[in-house]
């Protein structure tokens, strides 16, 4: 297999694995959100610490130390991403399955804005015009729900300002996420200590495949941000860019065929315009592509590391 196969098999692997994510979190049930969170946290400095130690990564990670603005700035992503997490798991348990699919099929447009916002970037027209249609869609889903789609929001822009931060960090995914997870995990583990010594934790406490599934966060966590760092230092932004919908639309179908979250015309209308926005954003897209290719200038447009999901 040539490269360039293996980026497609271990990108369409890692947003499938994104994709599946309200199974498996929905699974862990009785365990409330934040203690699903609290464990995704611990988990994933556990896993991640063993592969950092097999690549011999520490010392480029004790390096770190002494930069205090990227210290800054790792603290500042693993906030975000603790938000991004926390909100993603209530959703799914709480079944808003369909409205956190929503929130990554908007997350590239809300990136698009926040590069206007925060990088004083200028849009092509067809940017412009997805994202007001992206607005337009917003509002029609607000009426329908009775209303703000927070859920989804609160996902869009939490990623989108993670991918904002980790954007200016440059950091490789395994040393990110590690730094990001030990940020979190003081905090993480008090909470779990709090909550076994009120004895409403579900830790050690049902079955066995439930202890195991909580453990395994940590391997849920790594095991997709792995397989799209290889994907990505093999397959073009834009073929990338293509094969990111995979995980909203899995999270869509399994909301609607398995969960059967109410899908009234109007939510089917809201949803209609996001994908109508998305796909004028993808096309604009792929034109900039071709045409920076051919050597024709184009307005500078945000990279697909700013708009990846989970």
């Amino acid at each position: 297999m040539n490269a360039v196969r293996r980026g497609y098999l271990y990108a369409v692997v890692a947003y499938a694995l994104w994709g599946v994510f309200p199974v498996y979190f929905k699974a862990l049930r009785p365990a409330g959100p934040f203690e699903i969170l609290a464990h995704r946290v611990i988990w994933s400095v556990v896993f991640v610490a063993i592969v950092l130690a097999i690549a011999r990564r520490w010392r480029a990670l004790a390096a770190l130390r002494h930069q205090r603005r990227k210290l800054a700035g790792i603290g500042l992503a693993a906030a975000f991403i603790a938000v991004n997490w926390g909100v993603y798991i209530y959703g799914v348990n709480t079944d808003h399955v369909v409205e956190t699919s929503l929130g990554y099929f908007i997350n590239p447009l809300v990136t698009v804005l926040l590069g206007v916002l925060a990088l004083h970037e200028r849009l092509r027209s067809a940017q412009w015009i997805a994202v007001g249609i992206g607005a337009v869609a917003v509002v029609v889903l607000t009426i329908d729900y009775g209303r703000l789609p927070w859920i989804a929001l609160a996902l869009a822009f939490s990623f989108g300002m993670y991918g904002f931060v980790k954007k200016q960090l440059a950091l490789p995914a395994t040393d990110g996420l590690f730094l990001e997870s030990s940020a979190l995990a003081l905090p993480a583990l008090v909470y779990l200590v709090v909550l076994g010594a009120q004895g409403h934790s579900t830790f050690g406490q049902g079955s066995a495949w439930h202890t195991v599934g909580l453990t395994l966060t940590g391997v849920a966590t790594a095991v997709p941000l792995l397989l799209f760092a290889g994907a990505a230092n093999r397959l073009t932004l834009t073929a990338l860019g293509m094969i990111q919908y995979l995980a909203p639309t899995l999270q869509l179908l399994i909301g609607v065929a398995v969960y059967h979250e109410p899908m009234p015309p109007a939510r089917w209308a809201g949803f209609g315009l996001v994908w109508l926005a998305l796909v004028i954003f993808s096309v604009d897209g792929l034109r900039a592509t071709n045409a920076r290719r051919r050597g024709v200038p184009a307005v500078t447009e945000p990279e697909l590391s700013d708009v990846v999901s989970q």
